[in-house]
């Protein structure tokens, strides 16, 4: 059987595991979007997150808690097709489950509407008794403790959660109580890289860090920090490429260039044949005479 013609298949919770027990370090990007998700899965990440961060990053919103249902699944129906191989995770946006019936009911039109393989939903222990209900449905859940964006009205701000001795308690119980619940893994936002580390040693599940350092098992970063889209990076992503200075430049130039006259220019533009258009006109030979040709640009009789 040629290459061509074998069936490509996506990743699964189960690979997940294989990767997490093989020691292999699980890279993670949120995408949102067709093309971003063709490159994203062409790169060979193995797992996307559709995250709500697109309610701030995509669609200008203060905070996630904004986002809509509706939104998260369009993004996701156009991030599942753009991607071929990777397992595509969709986060549960603000009040989509706040009971496990809503849960239920919102995890399923990602699966079944979107063509999501997962969900992620954050909390800890106030989020167990969800993700076993969802997992004993069938449906694969990822963990989400530390920063947990859609409660910044009760945390007041970004911040590094974890640093007293109480803090550092309740996230590890947080950490377990996820992972019994049946969570495949668990992102870790914003917690000092020795707790996230001692969670990670502490846990079967894989643990993707954000901000968390490098002990967890694998790290996940929002596609534009890492592309450099933006004009800020915060301090635990690292910016990859400066695609904001790219695009600004491109976009500045084919100003100039349209300012000036320049674009579109013979390479740019298609012309037909001179004797139908006169035909077209009612101009003659005579008509034509003194004009200058336009030299360079060829026919093309199929445009």
């Amino acid at each position: 059987m040629s290459a061509q013609s074998e069936t490509v298949r996506r990743t699964s919770v189960v690979d997940i595991a294989r990767l997490y027990a093989d020691g292999v370090r699980i890279a993670t990007v949120t995408a949102y979007d067709y093309p971003t998700a063709q490159l994203v899965d062409e790169a060979g990440i193995p797992l996307i997150l559709v995250g709500d961060s697109l309610g701030q990053v995509m669609l200008g919103y203060d905070t996630t808690v904004r986002v809509s249902m509706e939104e998260m699944l369009h993004h996701t129906k156009a991030v599942v097709r753009g991607s071929n191989r990777a397992l595509i995770v969709a986060d549960m946006p603000f009040l989509s489950y706040a009971t496990p019936e809503d849960a239920l009911e919102n995890s399923g039109r990602f699966l079944r509407d979107a063509g999501a393989q997962a969900v992620k939903i954050e909390g800890g222990i106030r989020s167990a008794r969800t993700i076993e209900t969802l997992v004993r449905a069938g449906i694969p859940v990822m963990g989400h403790i530390g920063l947990t964006p859609q409660a910044i009205n009760t945390l007041g701000r970004v911040r590094v959660q974890g640093r007293s001795r109480e803090q550092a308690r309740v996230l590890l119980a947080d950490a377990l109580a996820v992972q019994e619940a049946g969570a495949f893994a668990i992102v870790l936002e914003l917690l000092p890289g020795q707790l996230a580390e001692a969670v990670t040693e502490r846990l079967r599940i894989p643990t993707i860090g954000i901000g968390a350092g490098a002990g967890c098992s694998g790290q996940i970063q929002v596609v534009t920090d890492l592309l450099g889209l933006g004009t800020w990076t915060p301090r635990h992503a690292r910016k990859y490429a400066d695609l904001h200075g790219v695009i600004l430049e491109a976009l500045r130039g084919y100003r100039a260039d349209t300012e000036a006259g320049t674009f579109p220019g013979n390479a740019e533009t298609v012309l037909m044949d001179q004797t139908v258009l006169d035909e077209v006109l009612g101009r003659g030979a005579q008509d034509r005479a003194g004009e200058t040709p336009a030299a360079g640009i060829p026919l093309d009789r199929d445009l």
